[in-house]
């Protein structure tokens, strides 16, 4: 049965419109942090990240996919996932060390649009099961956390050196090559083992007993992981480099 013009068309909207979520929450989060409700800002962080999962999948498994569309989500995600979190983090913390609080916002901001430059002219070339460096969201992602943990603004120096510093290794990380997985492989349709559904069973009960420490855990072990598997990676490609002992064998006796 043939669909529908005005069905087509509703459903190649879709995607973008999404998108435009992501880009409206962000905008609403730079709002919030301008007016100082960094409790209020954070969640909205959040909420872009799950849209701009959502918009991608949504394309995907309607073939509604474009060129327009994906240059759409890279200019929404430099709003939300650049412009916001680096505000967030700057009026949250980084303000009580000016300038170097500020060039690490800026740092950030930077680094994250570099980032999706880089995965627009890569996302046809790399393996599809992994992101080159920390993908932008997931930094926005981590900084939204650790305000959502401490809502309130940090009054002490020392909290602002550490975000500061979180701040500048979250930049570095998205221009590195480390790789981070995309889960772009993970289908719900798909038959699972009654272990995987005791796992995602596991994590919707964390998030419901706790979700401030289990996102703050959660973006952390992400944000971990790329170097962790480049150590990994380093560890056993020497152990498979090292010779293997050779076999003692036992010298002939001599005839008496």
């Amino acid at each position: 049965m043939k669909r529908p013009r005005h069905f087509r068309r509703g459903v190649a909207i879709l995607p973008s419109l999404f998108t435009t979520g992501n880009l409206f929450l962000g905008f609403w989060a730079i709002v919030k942090t301008l007016d100082g409700e960094f409790a209020e800002a954070a969640p909205l962080i959040g909420g872009a990240v799950v849209l701009d999962m959502l918009d991608g999948r949504i394309a995907r498994l309607t073939g509604t996919q474009s060129a327009f569309g994906a240059e759409l989500d890279s200019l929404a995600d430099t709003v939300s996932f650049g412009v916001a979190p680096a505000l967030l983090a700057y009026g949250w913390a980084l303000n009580l060390v000016p300038r170097a609080g500020w060039l690490a916002a800026f740092l950030f901001l930077v680094c994250g649009v570099l980032r999706l430059a880089r995965f627009n002219i890569q996302k046809n070339v790399v393996d599809s099961r992994f992101f080159v460096g920390l993908p932008i969201p997931a930094a926005a992602a981590h900084v939204a956390a650790i305000v959502l943990f401490v809502p309130e603004p940090s009054s002490l120096r020392l909290a602002s050196a550490l975000m500061l510093a979180l701040v500048v290794t979250l930049a570095l990380l998205m221009v590195a090559t480390f790789r981070y997985h995309s889960f772009k492989g993970f289908d719900l349709r798909r038959r699972r083992r009654s272990i995987s559904v005791l796992g995602i069973a596991v994590v919707f009960l964390l998030v419901a007993l706790d979700p401030k420490i289990f996102l703050l855990v959660a973006t952390s072990l992400y944000t971990l992981s790329g170097p962790g598997l480049y150590v990994l990676g380093l560890v056993r490609r020497r152990e498979s480099s090292e010779p293997e002992p050779a076999a003692a064998t036992e010298e002939p006796q001599a005839a008496p």
